[in-house]
């Protein structure tokens, strides 16, 4: 279901989550007789305020916690375009007709990255068209045999550069599946609904304020649920990372001819 909401518009998910449950705990609110629950405000205050807490740290620590990885995610496009770039640069100090294979190959992973492995990350799935991609840049560096001494020097970079991008793609991979595990998805989720229907156990004259006091606690509870729904998948939904530091770098070195 969190995938689900992730896939659609942030306002479409917002009202989905936010709308439904906040009119119900609203709703619900109007049916409790008042005189029953009067008696229950002291100790279910006492106790509402431990569940609160308890389920305003496991929020909180949500929320810090995808926020990390989505920040993580950023870093290791960042990482991968920066070693791309590298290597292009590296391509100068060997041999021509090397260089021009090793760009090349490297150019074709940067595109296909940018056009396959995003849609496959967005649906949760995998792009073979570039893992082979990633495999043709080390065919085209580790296919010239004869090599001078300054070369392999230059190449044996090249290849720590390429392990870095591997390396990006991979921990990518794994973000683009999901940080939150699914215990913990359901202890959020239970505990929202378990802390808006603890209201229930108070009782106050006014209906019509302890509704809409409901209804702001709904609100603020499935807001923060939200927020980790949307960025629990860091390459999916409205809020995401984009390839746009792979692009800027196919667009920066992509057929420029090697300087001297």
């Amino acid at each position: 279901m969190t995938f689900f909401l992730t896939t659609l518009l942030l306002w479409l998910s917002g009202i989905i989550l936010i709308v439904p449950t906040t009119l119900l705990a609203m709703v619900v609110r109007r049916y409790i007789d008042v005189n029953q629950l009067r008696t229950n405000n002291e100790v279910a205050g006492f106790k509402f305020a431990t569940v609160g807490v308890l389920y305003a740290v496991l929020l909180a620590f949500a929320v810090v916690v995808v926020w990390e990885k989505f920040n993580q995610a950023e870093s290791e496009v960042a990482k991968e375009a920066g070693a791309a770039a590298t290597v292009f640069r590296l391509t100068q100090g060997v041999d021509p007709e090397r260089g021009a294979a090793i760009r090349e190959a490297t150019t074709d992973y940067l595109t296909s990255a940018i056009a396959s492995d995003w849609p496959a990350m967005e649906s949760g799935t995998q792009s073979p068209a570039t893992t082979e991609a990633l495999n043709e840049i080390y065919h085209a560096i580790l296919k010239f045999q004869s090599l001078g001494t300054d070369e392999r020097l230059v190449l044996a970079e090249i290849l720590r550069q390429v392990d870095r991008i591997s390396e990006a793609r991979r921990e990518r991979r794994v973000m683009a599946d999901g940080i939150v595990p699914a215990i913990i998805w359901v202890v959020l989720f239970g505990g929202a609904f378990l802390t808006i229907g603890f209201t229930f156990f108070f009782g106050a004259e006014n209906l019509r304020a302890q509704s809409l006091m409901t209804g702001a606690l709904s609100i603020l509870v499935f807001a923060g649920l939200l927020t980790v729904v949307e960025i629990d998948h860091p390459f999916a939904g409205t809020v995401k990372v984009g390839p746009e530091a792979l692009a800027a770098v196919v667009k920066d070195f992509a057929g420029a001819p090697p300087q001297r």
